[in-house]
């Protein structure tokens, strides 16, 4: 399953999340993340925090969604967005997804510096938990109203 990750900057939530579904995914997903107003790197936190946990962050890269709507681009199968719900947060919505879906976490590089490393943490942990129960589930044989039902209700967890 092609899985593409959404959110305003691609620096943080996203490239965690396409982190974690392509390590945990064991070759049933493959992930890749992009946004609508890339900040054009990614978020240091989100890369201390990656190789912390043993994750590889090199070819890691914010760019725009707009790599995706090309004729040569993965073919997506879902599409979750991750944006939190803060007030004035722009979250984008990808046309002609297959199966969308919304996993919104709060933006951990909003928050202050000195609390950046928790925001970054409890974003991480969320975003974990979330995966891995898509992961636990046989996604692969479900048809798309079933899928978009288990990706809606995932991303209602805490």
């Amino acid at each position: 399953m092609n899985i593409l990750v959404l959110c305003t900057g691609n620096s943080a939530r996203s490239i965690l999340l396409e982190s974690l579904l392509n390590r945990h995914g064991e070759g049933r997903v493959r992930a890749w993340s992009a946004g609508s107003k890339p900040s054009g790197k990614v978020h240091p936190e989100s890369l201390k925090l990656l190789a912390a946990r043993g994750y590889p962050t090199e070819g890691l890269r914010s760019k725009s969604w707009d790599e995706f709507g090309t004729d040569d681009a993965p073919e997506m199968d879902a599409v979750i967005t991750v944006c939190g719900s803060a007030a004035d947060e722009t979250c984008p919505i990808w046309p002609g997804a297959p199966v969308r879906a919304h996993w919104g976490v709060e933006d951990p590089a909003a928050a202050a510096p000195a609390d950046q490393p928790d925001a970054f943490a409890t974003a991480y942990a969320l975003l974990r938990a979330r995966a891995e129960a898509l992961l636990s589930q046989p996604f692969e044989s479900m048809e798309r109203p079933d899928l978009a039902r288990l990706l809606n209700k995932i991303g209602q967890t805490e």
